[in-house]
């Protein structure tokens, strides 16, 4: 890779760092070790098809489509292939929960709620989370506007269901 572009590719990533840990969160919530791992396998597939990207358009929204792929295959991968798992630090603080604030217990009834989501219905209500329009959500998962525009409700919908299940 030219330098320039290594350098390019060092500032995009840098500035956009937090996309990789939210990604990694959202789908790893409980797993400290395969977060991890994920992080670096995402890290590796930007880098390696960083010379395949033109702009075509924002780095930002090319990152969220390899990072959100790239983890998809990851929990795909993982579900073909059986494994033990050990208690994490997740776990461990899950035991404590009755000490957190109750504004910490809402964020975590979230995730575990979104965590029974499909790949795709989480990828899209990230993204909602995290402020994209309903574009910028279709442009990154392939989706149609409409499609994201349908989901969202049903996955609303279905959150609230889990939500009020659970409290």
């Amino acid at each position: 890779m030219h330098p320039d572009h290594e350098a390019r590719f060092l500032r995009d990533i840098n500035k956009n760092i937090g996309i990789v840990h939210r990604v990694c969160h959202t789908y790893f919530a409980n797993n400290t070790l395969e977060r991890e791992d994920v992080f670096q396998e995402i890290m590796y597939q930007l880098w390696r098809s960083f010379t395949q990207f033109k702009g075509d358009s924002k780095f930002s929204t090319w990152m969220y489509r390899v990072a959100l792929n790239t983890a998809i295959a990851h929990v795909r991968r993982s579900i073909r292939t059986p494994r033990t798992t050990e208690l994490t630090e997740a776990a461990d603080q899950a035991v404590d929960m009755n000490e957190r604030i109750s504004e910490q217990e809402d964020v975590e009834r979230l995730y575990a709620a979104i965590q029974t989501l499909t790949e795709v219905d989480k990828a899209i209500i990230f993204l909602h989370l995290e402020d994209h329009s309903y574009d910028e959500i279709a442009s990154i998962t392939g989706l149609t506007k409409t499609n994201v525009s349908v989901r969202l409700v049903r996955i609303k919908r279905a959150l609230k269901d889990q939500l009020e299940k659970t409290s």
